[in-house]
């Protein structure tokens, strides 16, 4: 999955579920939500733009909050299903994948309007800082991701794995500590791999928005934006793949080895994020 989708995924989703008026301002200054890059460090807006994007951002955080969300608090119900009947299988986590990615893609059909509409506004001057920004991107993520050395990779990978399963599980075991360590091995140099797809990414959408007043940059960027993954070379789909199944397996086998308490702080999470969801202002006035 792109950055860019992940970025909108968890701020636009998580500020919705965080509720208040607080968070929701906090929402309105990170605009970049809808959008494929972090405007802040990609462009400059003029004040017209970011007024503009102000609008259609409250647009679009009302029609997520009133259509997407009770779809979450039912995902979040089979999530919860799967964990207390012990039911967390591979197939059940691929059926779960399949629902997210599936809610990711509604998002992101419904705001490539306003990213396209925004786009054709952009000047040459701010073309070309999105494009300087892209290769500063690039360079940053070569040399924090490739680097170091392979082994020094994996272990940075574990650590950085740990540390998120540790947010949800608690401290792990350490059967669960060396199957992290497994997981990252058998990932080699995916980063390889990914950083190479994202510079792709990059590269056409820098060619789409070069050409962003000819009659087919909304089809280019729709594609880009919603069906990215037809852009995917057969060597990162395969890479993709693989790179998915073994995070299911981690998965699979971390609950296995779970203990009572793990499961427990893990459902306590979950149902703090769900009734953040049921608590939000828009769900009760939908009601």
């Amino acid at each position: 999955m792109s950055q860019w989708l992940k970025r909108l995924a968890l701020v636009l989703i998580a500020t919705l579920a965080l509720g208040g008026c607080n968070r929701m301002s906090l929402a309105y200054r990170n605009l970049d939500v809808i959008i494929p890059w972090t405007l802040s460090d990609y462009l400059d807006m003029n004040g017209e733009q970011k007024s503009w994007l102000n609008e259609r951002l409250k647009e679009h955080l009302s029609w997520h909050c009133t259509t997407q969300m009770p779809g979450y608090l039912d995902w979040l119900d089979r999530l919860q299903a799967m964990i207390a009947t012990n039911q967390v299988t591979d197939s059940a986590l691929q059926a779960r994948a399949t629902e997210a990615r599936q809610a990711i893609a509604e998002t992101a059909r419904e705001i490539t309007p306003s990213a396209i509409e925004l786009l054709q506004g952009l000047d040459d001057k701010q073309v070309a800082q999105m494009n300087e920004a892209f290769a500063r991107d690039q360079r940053e993520h070569q040399a924090q991701y490739l680097k170091p050395s392979l082994d020094q990779q994996v272990k940075q990978r574990s650590e950085r794995m740990e540390k998120r399963l540790g947010d949800w599980l608690g401290a792990l075991n350490a059967t669960q500590r060396q199957r992290v360590v497994t997981w990252s091995n058998a990932l080699g140099d995916q980063n390889t791999q990914w950083i190479a797809n994202r510079a792709h990414w990059q590269k056409q959408f820098s060619a789409a928005v070069s050409q962003r007043h000819s009659p087919e940059f909304p089809q280019r960027i729709e594609t880009l934006l919603v069906n990215r993954e037809s852009l995917w070379s057969p060597a990162y789909r395969q890479a993709f793949a693989r790179t998915e199944a073994q995070a299911r397996s981690l998965f699979v086998d971390l609950m296995a080895e779970s203990t009572p308490q793990q499961r427990q702080r893990l459902q306590t999470k979950i149902e703090g994020v769900r009734k953040d969801f049921s608590d939000l202002k828009c769900l009760k006035t939908a009601h």
